[in-house]
């Protein structure tokens, strides 16, 4: 386990980098397991970040890089178990891998259900846990993807005005421009300036692309401004 002379054996090296690294975590308290996991993780070409306790991981920033974290079961104070169910909530981007040094299958697929991309029990191939990073990282940066998607589609939509928003909320639902003009009571002319702006400040290519915008939009707001 954990030896260098397999981290390259088929040729390959991690999946294509973003411009920042990924980074691995590593939660364990045997100290022998981290030196071992930061020299192999350095060598085949991620960023890597040891600690002993759950605590101090998470007393450590978020980083908002593709990253994943490998994570004993057995810890001091809070376990691996428990620190999985804190980061499904506060790092929902971050996949686990879980490692042990005994195998106990109601652990195991309580790690599963809750997320785990993987559970290694030691002594456990090099090759193996590196390609469980490869799918953890990848995994990573789709959610991170989707992630700054959300907040950009959100940010967009904050520089809509509350008319707007409201043309944009009838315009999804397939409603033409003049009974969106009658509902709201403005013309049908109004009404197309409105929806032009929406296309525009949305950055929206098609009706299509504009409702699956919506799908993760808020509802307008009711209000009788223009």
């Amino acid at each position: 386990m954990y030896s260098q002379a397999n981290v390259f054996t088929d040729g390959s090296r991690p999946a294509a980098m973003s411009p920042v690294t990924p980074v691995v975590f590593v939660v364990d308290d045997d100290v022998s397991v981290r030196e071992s996991l930061e020299l192999l993780l350095r060598v085949t070409g991620w960023q890597a970040r040891m600690f002993s306790t759950a605590q101090a991981f998470l007393d450590h920033p978020a980083a908002m890089v593709p990253s994943c974290l490998i994570l004993d079961v057995d810890l001091p104070g809070l376990n691996g178990l428990d620190l999985q169910q804190r980061i499904a909530a506060e790092r929902p981007h971050m996949p686990i891998i879980f490692i042990t040094g005994f195998g106990d299958v109601p652990i195991t697929v309580r790690a599963m259900k809750a997320g785990a991309v993987e559970f290694l029990t030691k002594p456990f191939d090099d090759d193996v846990l590196l390609r469980a990073i490869e799918s953890a990282i990848e995994r990573s940066r789709d959610a991170l993807g989707r992630e700054q998607n959300l907040q950009a589609l959100r940010t967009a939509y904050a520089t809509l005005t509350p008319r707007e928003r409201q043309v944009l909320a009838m315009v999804v639902t397939g409603r033409l421009n003049k009974q969106i003009g009658a509902d709201l009571g403005i013309s049908e002319i109004t009404v197309k300036a409105h929806r032009g702006k929406v296309m525009r400040k949305m950055k929206a290519r098609s009706l299509a692309d504009l409702v699956k915008m919506a799908e993760h939009l808020p509802p307008p707001a009711a209000t009788g401004d223009r």
